[in-house]
């Protein structure tokens, strides 16, 4: 079974930054796209950004200039680089493959303060 580990999450001021990471056990991650996800409280959790296989990648719109996805297939890994972070960003954030999701993992933690 799949496992997914998160972390680099942290407590920051808006305006700063934070880079988080996705460990896979998968040994087929590199012919998958990785997503990140989030959920904030009392909200749905719902889908930030992925990457390709290939390395294409896609945003939605409330992140796009501010964060970057990317992955290092070597490491089973894919990161999300946010910065200029802002309240809403506040949330538990979330890998898994878009097209065929495992099991998820326990997510990391952002907070963003004024």
């Amino acid at each position: 079974q799949v496992q997914l580990v998160e972390s680099g999450g942290g407590s920051v001021q808006t305006g700063g930054s934070l880079r988080l990471s996705c460990t896979s056990s998968d040994n087929y991650f590199e012919m998958y796209a990785m997503g990140w996800y989030r959920q904030a409280p009392g909200k749905r959790r719902e889908y930030v950004a992925q990457v390709s296989s290939e390395g294409t990648t896609e945003y939605v719109d409330s992140v796009k200039g501010r964060f970057t996805v990317s992955r290092d297939d070597a490491k089973k890994t894919v990161f999300l680089q946010m910065n200029n972070l802002i309240l809403e960003d506040t949330a538990v954030y979330y890998c898994n493959r878009p097209q065929s999701p495992v099991q998820w993992g326990q997510g990391t933690q952002v907070t963003v303060s004024p």
